[in-house]
């Protein structure tokens, strides 16, 4: 069997495994990063999930370090706008972003810092040594290889590697359930001034901070609303997707708009029946909507799909127990830790998993909460760390951390905290939380001056 051997191995890149990786490289450490699809970036490239919401708590930016230096190589290339304000005044700020660009913008920056990527590979197993990961076993277009590193990384989301070494687990809500996912499509051909003239008109139609009754075209960076002609469509039997209002968002171009509407519920995305049955529902519930913006919403009459994701967008899963357990009570409390890595102002954001409505809990004005490092460190198995949106939360507070600004930072702390460890020659649970909270703000992580006491 054909065999790699690294300091660290990243396992899923996604948003927090592509950060994790470049982090753990600019560190000094061979890092070696496995992904299933012949691409980059996770859910913002194969789930098509944006805009990024949101890098700003207020009117403070406190999502930096290299999330923001993304959206600045992504600007560069033509490819975002950068952070806009929300229309639909759900957050403060939102990011628009190409897919197709951010792509080519990760491979380049993983080139750059060195890391050596293997594609098209999907995770078998984890490598165990009683109970320390040593890497892992993974299946790839020419058989099945293994990969050997110091400390492996889980970036894989629905926490596979974690599982796979005995980690202990918590998941959805106190019945099990999930939050429902989506397939997210994206029209092109849409005449935005078309459609603020109609919101011009029905100013009651749009939620939103703005003058509803003078909104420009450029200034509908996301729609949240279109209550009557929903509701028409869905008396007409036109739409039986179960939702209560149209949601789009602008992409960085002036004809498109992106769709985040179709909701797939009573799902287990574990559960390869059921995942298959909600692709194909998500694809069809797509469709239908497609005729809907066609059919009843002005400025959409001549779109057209432009392109759906390669998969269904899914928001919950699995979660490790780690050495600490994020509540909801951490992040209404704008709680603050010794050990921070990351912080966020997002609020609870929990979509119904059984049916329409979502519900929202939000932190007071402007403050923001913090994630300790101990969220990314198993509490019973060694040598590996967890990054994205299978740390170690409730059901409730994942419903905030699993936003992709907070994720690619939770990959910079990951990713930070293997180089340390192979530097050290340290485990990550006996790694110094101060120390590295101290490394990601030199790195340009948005924390505060003072640490928690």
């Amino acid at each position: 069997m054909s065999a790699y051997a690294s300091d660290v191995l990243v396992v899923g890149g996604g948003n927090a495994g592509c950060v994790a990786a470049l982090a753990a490289a600019r560190h000094g450490a061979d890092v070696l990063m496995i992904e299933r699809y012949g691409f980059l970036g996770g859910t913002a490239t194969a789930a098509m999930v944006g805009p990024w919401m949101t890098f700003h708590a207020g009117d403070r930016r406190v999502v930096g370090g290299i999330a923001q230096e993304i959206v600045e190589r992504l600007q560069a290339r033509g490819g975002s706008p950068g952070h806009l304000p929300d229309a639909s005044s759900y957050v403060p700020t939102i990011t628009p972003f190409d897919p197709e660009i951010l792509k080519a913008v990760l491979f380049e920056m993983m080139g750059e810092a060195g890391v050596r990527l293997v594609l098209h590979a999907w995770l078998l197993d984890a490598l165990m040594d009683g109970v320390r990961v040593r890497g892992a076993r993974f299946a790839t277009v020419g058989g099945v290889r293994e990969a050997r590193a110091a400390i492996s990384i889980d970036a894989t989301a629905d926490a596979h590697l974690s599982a796979s070494a005995g980690v202990a687990m918590q998941r959805g809500d106190e019945r099990g359930h999930v939050q429902p996912c989506t397939m997210i499509f994206r029209l092109s051909h849409v005449d935005r001034e078309a459609l603020a003239a109609y919101i011009r008109a029905h100013p009651d139609q749009m939620r939103t901070h703005l003058d509803a009754r003078s909104i420009r075209a450029e200034d509908l960076t996301a729609v949240a609303g279109l209550y009557e002609l929903w509701e028409r469509a869905r008396s007409a039997g036109e739409v039986s997707v179960p939702r209560e209002l149209v949601s789009l968002f602008a992409t960085p171009y002036g004809d498109e708009m992106t769709v985040n509407m179709t909701r797939v519920t009573d799902v287990d995305p574990l559960d390869p029946d059921d995942l298959t049955r909600a692709e194909i529902e998500g694809r069809r519930q797509a469709m239908e909507l497609v005729s809907f913006f066609q059919r009843r919403v002005p400025g959409f009459e001549s779109a057209r799909l432009a392109a759906s994701a390669v998969q269904l967008g899914v928001r919950e899963t699995r979660r490790i127990v780690g050495e600490y357990v994020l509540t909801a009570d951490d992040l209404l409390a704008a709680r603050r830790f010794p050990d921070a890595v990351a912080r966020s102002g997002y609020p609870i954001d929990i979509h119904n998993p059984t049916g329409t409505g979502t519900r929202t809990q939000r932190l007071p004005a402007g403050q923001t909460y913090e994630i300790p490092y101990r969220c990314l460190v198993p509490a019973t198995v060694d040598g590996m760390l967890v990054a994205g949106r299978c740390i170690s939360t409730t059901h409730e507070a994942l419903a905030s951390t699993r936003l992709t600004p907070t994720v690619m930072t939770l990959g910079q702390a990951a990713g930070t905290a293997a180089a340390l460890c192979v530097r050290e020659r340290v485990l990550p649970r006996e790694i110094d939380g101060l120390q590295l909270r101290a490394v990601l703000r030199e790195d340009g992580v948005d924390l505060p001056a003072e640490a928690a006491r």
